[in-house]
C-alpha cells in the first residue's frame, strides 16, 4: 500500500544533504523523474534533462509530468526551493553538474534482447558535452541493461575515458509506489571499479534508512536481472500453486498465506546460493508427483513441470565441465546428495558419476558419511542399482583418494578439517558445490 503525500514529506528529510551534489538527471519519465525529485528533496541539487518540453515546463512550474503517488507534492517542494529544475538543454545541464545519472529507457525488442537505442543516443550526446570538463564527470547508469553494457556500450559511446567514471546504479521502483520505495529502500545497490566515485554515488543515499551495497559494475548490472527474474518466478509460482488449489478446491490464499509464514526456509535466503543441482527423497519425488496430478486434472503447469528440466540441465553443466578436463584421475568428494547424511537415494552425484564413467574416466569415491556396508535398504539399493560396482570405487578415507587423484571434484561442501586437507594437497579441485 502506498503512502499518503503527507507521510511521504514526513520522510524524506528537508534539510541540507550532509555533502549535497550537483546532480544531473537524463531523462524526466517514471524513474527519471522520481529520481531526480527525491534526490533533490534529500538536498541535493538537482537538474533534469529531457527532450520532451512538456516534462520540462511541468517540474519548472513544479508539477509531475504523470501520476505517481506523492510525486507532485515533492516536486513542488523541492521546485519552490530551488533545488529542483529542469531544462531540455543537455550541455547547460553537464556544465552545471558533477554526477549525471542516465535513466532513459531500455525496452524490448522483436527478439526478446533491450533496445539500447535511447542510452546510445544519450551517451554520445553526452560525450560532446565531456570534452570541455576540467575533472571527471561521474556517469551513473540508472536505466535497466544487460552485464557488461557499461563497459561494452556505455563506455565506448562516452568516449574519451579521462573526462568521466562510470557506475551502475539500478533502480527497484515499482510504478504506483515509486516514491515509497526511493524514501523507504529495501535495497540500494552501487558498483564500479572506482571506489571513490562508487562511495560517492551511494552517499547521494545516506538520509536514507539503507546500507548501500557496493560491487562491482558488472554485478550491479546483473543484480538488477536477478531480482526482477526473481519477482516474475514468484509471480508465476504463487499462480500456478493458486491454480491447482483451486481445482482440487483448497484455498489458494491460505496456503500461500501459510507458506510466508516460514522465514527460515521459505521466505528466506535459504536455498538461493548456486551450488550443484538438488537431489533427495523428499524434492524430485514431490515435483513429479503434484506435476503428474496437476496432469490428471488437465492443468498446465509449466513452471513447475520444467523444474526437474532445469535442475537436469544443471547437473548436466557440471557433467559437461568435468569432461572437458579430459582422461584424467578424478577423485570425487561427497556421494550423498547433500553434506551432513548419508542418503543416497535420488543423489545428482550418482547420477554424475553414471556419466563419467560412461565416458571412460577413472574415480575414486569418498564420502565422509559413507561406508558402503553399513548402508542397506532403499539407500542401497539406489546406489547399487546406478553403479553395481560402487564398491570399488568407493575408498576409506580422504587421503587415499588424495594421494590417488590428479583433480578432486567437490561436489558437497566439505567440513572445514577435510577442507583444509583438500587446499594442502595442492590438486586442482573442481568445485561444483559451490559456484563463486
Amino acid at each position: 500500500m502506498g503512502l499518503e503525500p503527507d507521510a511521504i514529506l514526513a520522510i524524506v528529510k528537508t534539510e541540507e544533504a550532509a555533502n549535497p551534489e550537483r546532480i544531473a538527471v537524463l531523462g524526466l519519465g517514471y524513474v527519471g523523474c522520481v529520481t531526480a525529485a527525491c534526490l533533490a528533496k534529500l538536498g541535493h541539487r538537482v537538474i533534469g534533462v529531457d527532450r520532451d518540453e512538456f516534462k520540462v515546463a511541468q517540474v519548472l512550474e513544479g508539477r509531475a509530468p504523470f501520476y505517481e503517488p506523492g510525486l507532485e507534492e515533492i516536486v513542488q517542494d523541492a521546485a519552490g526551493r530551488g533545488l529542483l529544475t529542469a531544462t531540455a538543454s543537455l550541455g547547460k545541464c553537464i556544465d552545471e553538474s558533477d554526477i549525471a545519472l542516465i535513466c532513459v529507457g531500455t525496452p524490448s525488442e522483436s527478439n526478446g534482447n533491450i533496445g539500447l537505442g535511447q542510452l546510445r543516443r544519450a551517451c554520445e550526446e553526452l560525450s560532446t558535452y565531456l570534452q570541455g570538463r576540467t575533472k571527471p564527470l561521474i556517469v551513473v547508469i540508472r536505466s535497466t541493461v544487460f552485464p557488461g553494457t557499461c563497459e561494452e556500450v556505455v563506455a565506448p559511446a562516452l568516449g574519451d575515458r579521462s573526462k568521466f567514471v562510470l557506475v551502475s546504479n539500478p533502480e527497484f521502483l515499482r510504478e504506483g509506489v515509486a516514491v515509497k520505495d526511493f524514501v523507504e529502500p529495501a535495497l540500494v545497490v552501487v558498483g564500479g571499479d572506482d571506489p571513490t566515485a562508487v562511495k560517492r554515488v551511494a552517499a547521494l543515499y545516506a538520509a536514507l534508512d539503507v546500507e548501500p551495497c557496493l560491487v562491482t559494475l558488472r554485478t550491479a548490472e546483473m543484480i538488477k536481472y536477478a531480482c526482477n527474474c526473481f519477482h516474475a518466478l514468484k509471480i508465476g509460482f504463487a499462480n500456478e500453486i493458486g491454480s491447482l488449489c483451486t481445482r482440487l478446491n483448497i484455498p489458494a490464499n491460505e496456503v500461500m498465506s501459510t507458506l510466508c509464514r516460514d522465514d527460515r526456509l521459505n521466505i528466506s535466503p535459504a536455498y538461493l546460493k548456486p551450488g550443484f543441482a538438488f537431489g533427495g527423497s523428499c524434492l524430485p519425488k514431490d515435483l513429479r508427483a503434484l506435476t503428474y496430478r496437476a496432469s490428471r486434472l488437465d492443468l498446465d503447469l509449466p513452471l513447475l513441470q520444467h523444474v526437474m528440466a532445469s535442475n537436469e540441465a544443471h547437473l548436466q553443466r557440471a557433467i559437461d565441465q568435468i569432461l572437458a578436463l579430459g582422461p584424467v584421475k578424478l577423485g570425487v568428494f561427497g556421494l550423498a546428495f547433500k553434506e551432513n547424511t548419508d542418503d543416497l537415494r535420488e543423489s545428482p552425484v550418482v547420477t554424475l558419476i553414471e556419466h563419467l564413467i560412461g565416458k571412460g574416466r577413472e574415480l575414486r569415491i569418498f564420502d565422509p558419511h559413507i561406508q558402503l556396508d553399513q548402508i542397506y535398504g532403499s539407500n542401497r539399493q539406489f546406489v547399487l542399482n546406478a553403479i553395481p560396482h560402487v564398491g570399488r570405487l568407493m575408498v576409506g578415507d580422504v587421503d587415499s583418494m588424495l594421494d590417488w587423484a590428479e583433480y578432486v571434484v567437490l561436489t558437497q561442501k566439505p567440513a572445514a578439517a577435510l577442507r583444509e586437507r583438500l587446499v594442502q594437497s595442492g590438486k586442482q579441485i573442481v568445485n561444483v558445490a559451490e559456484m563463486k
